[in-house]
């Protein structure tokens, strides 16, 4: 088994009545500024809420629409095996990183999708894919206590805290049980020109590994048996590897 990558417990101050539940970072080097941007607006629209004892807390319904009115940016997504620019690009990896903080804090997830291809960001099936208005990340409180979301960017990093009640909890852990990897071909496109000007070559999608891998969770109490909960079983599909060439 593989345990969890990019787990990032913050120090920064709460309040003295509480704790910092678990904590989650990813990586924003590599992307795009208008992923940078969507990223991070979609975060701070999650910072500060409150998910009530025993409430259920939805990730579309909290964000809402990612469009233009709404100010988020046109920005690359995988789409039939290329990456194209859409609306809200790059919201998924806040969803993933506020999905990963949730398995950690013990939180119970009640919807949660994998992406056809496997992002970079994240260990593959660790990913929360979301989009408006019928694929959605859904978890539940499962507390006495409210927990509260708090959300920063440090760097070039994405940073998700769930803050609640000193209380015992459960002690959390992820594995991964990798099954099959499979690699991207190389494909060349060429495009032909009638005036005679030279051609160059550039990469058009840079490609992914595809992958099945399932997931567990390992929930102990502290005063209980630990129990063994399985996430998921998810299949990633390879992205080729697309390179461009005019002539």
């Amino acid at each position: 088994s593989i345990s969890a990558a990019g787990l990032y417990f913050l120090n920064q101050p709460v309040a003295s009545s509480e704790a910092i539940l678990a904590g989650y970072t990813t990586p924003l080097e590599g992307r795009t500024h208008s992923q940078k941007h969507n990223a991070i607006k979609a975060a701070d629209a999650l910072n500060g809420k409150v998910i009530l004892p025993g409430a259920e807390f939805s990730f579309n319904k909290t964000v809402k629409s990612w469009s233009w009115d709404a100010g988020y940016m046109k920005a690359p997504v995988s789409y039939d095996g290329e990456l194209i620019r859409a609306y809200g690009g790059g919201v998924c990896q806040t969803s993933t990183t506020l999905y990963n903080a949730a398995l950690l804090a013990g939180l119970e997830i009640k919807e949660r999708h994998s992406h056809v291809f496997a992002p970079h960001y994240v260990p593959p099936g660790r990913d929360a894919a979301v989009a408006q208005y019928t694929v959605d990340l859904r978890v539940r409180n499962p507390y006495l206590f409210p927990v509260r979301i708090v959300t920063a960017t440090n760097g070039n990093r994405l940073q998700v805290r769930l803050v609640g009640a000193k209380e015992a909890r459960p002690r959390v852990e992820i594995l991964s049980e990798p099954l099959s990897r499979s690699e991207p071909e190389r494909l060349t496109r060429i495009t032909y020109r009638d005036d005679g000007s030279t051609g160059r070559s550039y990469v058009r999608n840079p490609g992914a590994r595809g992958y099945r891998v399932l997931t567990y969770r390992l929930l102990t109490p502290p005063d209980g048996k630990t129990k063994r909960e399985k996430l998921s079983d998810d299949t990633y599909q390879a992205m080729d590897r697309l390179i461009q060439r005019d002539e």
